[in-house]
């Protein structure tokens, strides 16, 4: 795309209004056109060297309004070249920030450099990218504004090592805003779940312990009240764990394992759970409690519920649960777990008056229908 191709390309109006436009608006509208028009055609290497040349006109152009459309129409482009996007990310923040948040072409050390330079606004802009390496979430974790730092903190697509959650921790140990958003993020490695449960209290507190995996035993702790008291429910604990064996053993060995808890957490849908829970109890490897819950019909079902020493009485509802949860459709999506668990107690309210009045309760709180459904628990 060489100066003669641009002419017969945007016409011989749009680079005399960028070289000597009367204004600023004019040469801007100029600039965004010929940009638009560098973005999407096939270059040579020769071709490359003479959009440079236009480009940089326009990055030495004195009016902001035509930097700015440089910086606005090429942020995501490739094509723009690495110097002339350094000279925008480090001019006025409404020219560098589109850049600085958005651009390709500007690596990790780049940034980093920036983000030591100390500018707020650009250290927030860099914070909000798509995705961010560990070295670059670290330098923003140890050393920019507080405002970048929940920005990073905030961004799923922010990987954090070890060191920036230590660093992290330690030098906002008393700004609750920063741990809001550590709190706020969809995982948290265990090991920062359980500083944190020292580091906040309320409703952060309540939003830690029933969001984020915690260590088997603190679990336990918190659930059993020797800790500061929470939501914290052991079921939903059971979910998050990333190692549900060693969480059924901590909870067998400390009187935890329950058979209201099994039968709760078969009600939520936590069948992983329940496996382990019931191959614990019944002392057989998880890979056969699986095939005596799932597979070897009703009498295999009945025997390891037996050898697990649950009550007879469950039964019922036990097998009732795993049938349900056998006829559900799950296809991983987000909505799996809440279908079973409302045809689960739908079926129980209705067929099953028996089931303790507490664990009715629980249900319906879980469900969100406590209008609807109470109504038929009272009728009956």
């Amino acid at each position: 795309m060489t100066i003669a191709t641009m002419r017969s390309s945007l016409t011989q109006d749009d680079i005399r209004r960028l070289v000597r436009g009367d204004s600023p608006e004019a040469r801007a509208n100029a600039a965004h056109k010929i940009c638009r028009r560098i973005d999407t055609m096939e270059m040579s290497e020769g071709d490359k060297e003479s959009a440079r040349q236009v480009l940089d006109l326009m990055c030495n152009d004195t009016a902001v309004l035509v930097r700015r459309a440089l910086a606005v129409t090429l942020r995501n482009s490739p094509k723009l070249p690495r110097d002339i996007a350094l000279k925008l990310a480090r001019d006025v923040d409404a020219i560098a920030v589109p850049v600085l948040k958005n651009s390709p072409v500007i690596t990790d050390e780049d940034l980093v450099e920036i983000v030591l330079a100390g500018a707020a606004e650009k250290q927030v802009a860099i914070a909000q990218r798509a995705s961010l390496g560990e070295g670059l979430t670290e330098v923003i974790a140890l050393y920019a504004a507080k405002p970048a730092v929940e920005a990073c903190t905030l961004n799923e697509g922010a990987t954090f090592s070890d060191d920036a959650f230590a660093g992290l921790l330690k030098r906002f140990a008393n700004d609750n805003e920063i741990k809001g958003a550590l709190v706020s993020r969809n995982a948290l490695p265990i090991h920062v779940t359980e500083k944190l449960v020292n580091m906040v209290t309320g409703e952060l507190f309540d939003r830690l312990v029933n969001k984020h995996e915690l260590p088997p035993q603190l679990a336990i702790e918190i659930a059993s009240g020797t800790r500061e008291r929470a939501t914290l429910d052991l079921v939903e604990q059971a979910g998050l764990t990333s190692d549900p064996e060693r969480f059924v053993q901590q909870l067998h060995l400390n009187g935890r394992l329950t058979p209201s808890l099994i039968m709760r957490s078969l009600c939520l849908g936590h069948i992983g759970f329940v496996e382990h829970a019931m191959a614990e109890l019944a002392g057989v490897p998880r890979s056969k409690s699986w095939l005596m819950i799932h597979d070897a019909g009703a009498l295999g079902l009945k025997t390891i519920f037996e050898r697990a020493g649950l009550p007879s009485g469950m039964f019922t509802a036990f097998r009732l649960a795993i049938d349900i949860y056998h006829k559900t459709e799950m296809d991983g999506g987000d909505g799996d777990r809440n279908r079973f668990r409302q045809k689960m107690v739908e079926r129980v309210l209705t067929q099953f008056q028996a089931i303790p009045r507490a664990d009715l309760e629980y249900l319906l709180e879980k469900l969100d229908a406590l209008d609807t459904i109470r109504e038929r628990v009272v009728a009956a």
